[in-house]
């Protein structure tokens, strides 16, 4: 996959029409970790290149993702506007905070969910995907000899061990931004801006770029380019396959029943996670 160009300076024209459009607008200006600038923020205004390309292209159907905080900033006006916007452009709109924990993978990820159809009624057809009782575990996901250089440095691990002991093996130890260290049989969220020392396998050691694809459920055939920075980046802004391919499917289901979209799955979407 190749990059077409900014997005802003992007002819819809040039664009192939297309039944189902999938968008991941910049997170940073929502984001707990960064300036909350929202639509303000010139990042946060790439969300109405969606709202262009919708008006212009007319998809039969939409699903954008962003973090949870989109639903509660500025008390809840953020949303109000992008729901109005999506609306204006002729959608019928729902959304949902969804888990990636719900959706088989071990990391606690919560994300906004915004789904739209542009024909009447479909809507009234679409379900959102139930959770999954079955997760895969986190032992299933380290790997069992990382290179040392995930290691980190005894000065760090012995502060680490003298704030916090865990009852749980192995587990992910968190710290979050107010100093306070915690541990789960999971990963919390997979940030693409936090410290490299965010999250640390047993207090011992950064998670290696293969164990950050598996905790945001993509197949071991899949691969990133760059240095260990870069690809968590590149992760940490990703989306988690499982749960956004459970609510494709429920959007191709409520389509195909309404005989709006008569295609199966994408080959693309079908990673088995």
């Amino acid at each position: 996959m190749v990059p077409a160009d900014d997005i802003q300076e992007v002819n819809p024209a040039g664009v192939p029409d297309h039944d189902l459009l999938c968008a991941g607008f910049p997170c940073q200006p929502f984001s707990i970790i960064g300036s909350r600038r929202g639509l303000q923020d010139r990042r946060g205004t790439l969300f109405y290149e969606i709202v262009r390309l919708l008006k212009a292209k007319r998809p039969k159907a939409f699903v954008l993702e962003n973090v949870r905080q989109l639903a509660t900033l500025g008390g809840g006006t953020i949303m109000d506007e992008v729901l109005s916007s999506l609306s204006e452009s002729g959608y019928e709109c729902r959304w949902r905070i969804l888990n990636a924990l719900d959706y088989g993978l071990p990391q606690k990820r919560e994300r906004v969910i915004i789904v739209g159809f542009r024909e009447a009624g479909v809507m009234d057809a679409f379900e959102w995907p139930q959770a999954q009782e079955e997760r895969r575990e986190l032992a299933d996901v380290l790997e069992t000899n990382p290179d040392r250089r995930h290691y980190v440095s005894r000065r760090i691990r012995a502060r680490r061990r003298k704030s916090h002991q865990s009852e749980v093996i192995p587990s992910i130890w968190h710290e979050n931004k107010g100093g306070n260290v915690s541990s789960h049989p999971f990963s919390c969220a997979l940030r693409s801006g936090a410290s490299h020392n965010y999250l640390l396998v047993d207090g011992e050691r950064r998670l290696t770029p293969r164990e950050q694809l598996r905790l945001q459920g993509f197949p071991e055939s899949f691969e990133v380019i760059g240095n260990d920075s870069q690809i968590r980046k590149q992760i940490g802004n990703a989306v988690p396959v499982p749960m956004v391919r459970a609510v494709i499917r429920e959007i191709l289901d409520a389509a195909s029943r309404c005989h709006q979209i008569s295609v199966g799955l994408p080959e693309a979407l079908a990673f088995s996670g």
